[in-house]
């Protein structure tokens, strides 16, 4: 029995299912052999900066990808954070020094993967005074006496123990009825001036006459440390 011969339709039908099947196949056995230009890793600039206190500093993320090529991410794409409130960042990575500190990590993240950058708070102070030098405080007397420590030449203008100060309070040595707990200062502010300040209050059992110092101390851009001192003195029973 003699075949009818296709056609030219039929055929060309025929070559383009095959042609279907064929591209389907091919990029069956070669899946996962071409792949997308995917992110292999993040990194944050500057890697490291000196900030001194109140400055800024814009931080950027760069992607490095799975050709080799590198490239900006998109801000809207990372998510920043610090590993430290002496610094601050904005989600646009904006970042706020605030404190004296060493190494605070910042860190951007994008799609799984993280880069990181590190600030150093540094102050600019070289010298520091006290105002008052001396005091006398009677008991519980709220809110206090203000000790303003200032910077020169700063930032910042204003120590505290809240911005990198460390504040000491020793009793007089060779008084042996004094006691370094029965004189507390917290940081506030001086309600002349209304600037930042150390206010301190004598606690009942505070004898008459018996001093304390109060020593702040600061760290200098060289490395080394400021210090000024003030008195203050029990007007008690």
């Amino acid at each position: 029995m003699a075949s009818r011969p296709m056609s030219s339709g039929t055929r060309l039908a025929l070559i383009s299912a095959f042609a279907v099947l064929l591209v389907a196949a091919f990029g069956a056995g070669c899946k996962g052999f071409f792949t997308g230009n995917t992110l292999d890793s993040i990194s944050v600039q500057p890697s490291t900066v000196d900030l001194e206190v109140n400055a800024q500093q814009q931080f950027t993320a760069f992607g490095t990808y799975a050709d080799g090529s590198r490239s900006q991410i998109a801000p809207a794409d990372v998510v920043w954070s610090s590993g430290s409130p002496s610094v601050t960042i904005t989600s646009g990575g904006l970042a706020t020094a605030l404190v004296v500190s060493s190494s605070v990590t910042i860190t951007g993240s994008a799609q799984g993967y993280t880069g990181t950058g590190t600030v150093t708070v540094i102050g600019n102070v070289t010298s520091m005074t006290v105002s008052p030098t001396s005091a006398t405080i009677a008991e519980n007397t709220t809110p206090g006496t203000a000790f303003t420590f200032k910077g020169a030449p700063g930032p910042p203008t204003y120590i505290t123990a809240d911005n990198g100060g460390t504040l000491t309070v020793a009793p007089c040595p060779t008084c042996s009825s004094v006691s370094a707990s029965l004189l507390t200062c917290t940081v506030g502010t001086d309600p002349i001036t209304q600037n930042p300040a150390e206010v301190c209050t004598t606690q009942s059992g505070a004898v008459a006459g018996n001093p304390w110092s109060i020593e702040m101390t600061y760290p200098t851009p060289s490395g080394g440390t400021v210090t000024a001192t003030a008195t203050v003195t029990a007007s008690g029973t």
